[in-house]
């Protein structure tokens, strides 16, 4: 979602010279503090968390010593693993506050990785490289450096012996990367949700972008967002039957051509146009920097949902299209079982992003109704999904973060946006805790690698990331 944001913005915010970030440690010695810190995300960007050969517990456990190292205390460290699966292990910490009115804020990060294959890299994907300004490994963005920064954060606090207001809960989970995987955020949401209740979350999904450099190059920061609520995912499973038969006798009846007669009718459904409070205002303050015929579109459909002319210019950004919509799509298809023989079984994928508040049951019951035939069968892969949750626009988070914004990035805009893609704050939010994606560090706009190969993030990134976010915690812990 953060490439298009840079399209979305290049007609109007970008074209304003931002001013550059001051020279940062990526540029000379590293602090005491952040040596320390810069250790801490090696051991974890280097502790193989992929979910075939990989284990979050180990990672965990590494990260406990690091807490441990700061001075918190074992009582305030509960490492914990699922005994059917015992390598998705993962932490919750809690630092306290000293108010008794104030509920506690948590601090977010999945530790498991996308898988990497060492013949596919350029470098090794398990040993942190710094190369050209970057750091590049497995992890280094998503999501290793928001969960080192956590980390380091409360080692650090317990060193300098902060007190906050508010008291801090830290969450290490496994398996946010793989669908139908053990996922430890829902685990601990369900079974231990007094581990991590809070008044609200703060997670990934938020962050900047630059105008298409690095800023190590003479890029420019162009954009930070924070997150306010994201879609749901959820796959389908859509078979087609047919007893077969010899291929030299064909008949109409083919589960080949129905299931392609079936992806065709997916293909031009389109959903319902939707708005909430996050996407429309997004959509204003979009609209309004991106000018031209589509900003003006994007201000009239805000406006007036009902607007069809003003649908059709916007629907032609492929990013604002998903933004106003449930999304189907198929990704997958598998069938027949020899070259002479008629198909007796064709499955295919369909992943479907939800816009919150739809349910699995009702996207489930649409496919059906555009596909038309109740011989394809659908199936839901995961029939536990939670219905995601839009938080609040609340002002207590965003504020903050907009001052902090103009401190660290000035003349840069900060967003309100809702990821199209989906993170762990699905079960956090179904668990009545809001979450939040948060401002602070910046990608480029080919996305880093993330899931990709090559995988980096650019140091200045990392390190000054690192000072916001310590700030924004700061602020929110404060009252």
């Amino acid at each position: 979602m953060m490439r298009s944001i840079t399209a979305l913005l290049s007609a109007g915010m970008l074209s304003a010279a931002l001013p550059a970030l001051p020279a940062l440690a990526a540029e000379a010695p590293l602090r005491a503090d952040q040596q320390t810190f810069h250790d801490t995300y090696k051991e974890l960007v280097e502790t193989n968390t992929t979910l075939s050969a990989g284990s979050c517990t180990l990672a965990a456990t590494r990260m406990a010593a690091r807490l441990r190292a700061g001075g918190m205390p074992d009582s305030a460290i509960n490492l914990y693993a699922d005994p059917a699966h015992p390598k998705d292990g993962g932490l919750v910490a809690v630092y306290p506050g000293t108010s008794r009115t104030l509920k506690p804020m948590l601090l977010l990060a999945h530790i498991d990785v996308v898988e990497a294959k060492r013949s596919d890299w350029v470098r090794d994907p398990f040993t942190l490289i710094e190369e050209g300004g970057y750091f590049y490994g497995r992890g280094t963005f998503d999501d290793k450096a928001q969960a080192a920064i956590w980390t380091d954060m409360l080692a650090r606090f317990a060193r300098e012996h902060y007190r906050p207001a508010r008291t801090i809960k830290l969450a290490l989970t496994c398996g946010e990367e793989t669908s139908g995987a053990f996922n430890g955020a829902e685990w601990l949401s369900v079974n231990h949700k007094d581990w991590i209740d809070a008044e609200f979350a703060l997670n990934e999904g938020g962050g900047g972008q630059t105008d298409g450099k690095a800023v190590a190059d003479g890029g420019r920061v162009a954009v930070q967002t924070l997150q306010v609520g994201e879609k749901a995912y959820q796959d389908f499973t859509l078979t087609a039957t047919n007893p077969g038969g010899h291929s030299s006798m064909p008949v109409p009846s083919n589960a080949i051509y129905a299931m392609s007669a079936a992806l065709l009718k997916v293909g031009g459904y389109e959903f319902p146009l939707q708005f909430n409070d996050t996407t429309r205002a997004f959509f204003r303050q979009g609209g309004t920097a991106r000018g031209g015929a589509i900003g003006a579109a994007m201000l009239k459909l805000a406006d007036n949902p009902a607007d069809h002319e003003a649908e059709t210019l916007v629907n032609a950004d492929r990013m604002l299209h998903s933004l106003l919509r449930t999304t189907c799509v198929a990704t997958l298809i598998e069938g027949g079982h020899a070259l002479n023989a008629l198909p007796q079984n064709v499955t295919a994928n369909v992943n479907c992003r939800m816009f919150p508040g739809r349910t699995s049951d009702e996207t489930q019951a649409a496919l059906a109704a555009a596909i038309g035939d109740p011989s394809i069968k659908i199936a839901q892969r995961i029939t536990t999904k939670p219905i995601a949750q839009v938080p609040p626009l609340d002002p207590r988070l965003l504020a903050p973060a907009q001052a902090l914004v103009a401190k660290y990035y000035p003349q840069v805009p900060l967003m309100t946006s809702m990821s199209t893609g989906a993170t762990d704050a699905v079960y956090t939010g179904a668990a009545g805790i809001p979450t939040y994606g948060v401002p602070g560090v910046w990608a480029n706009p080919d996305g880093n690698g993330m899931h990709g190969l090559n995988e980096r993030m650019e140091m200045r990134s990392l390190y000054t990331g690192r000072d916001f976010l310590t700030e924004y915690v700061k602020a929110l812990a404060s009252k």
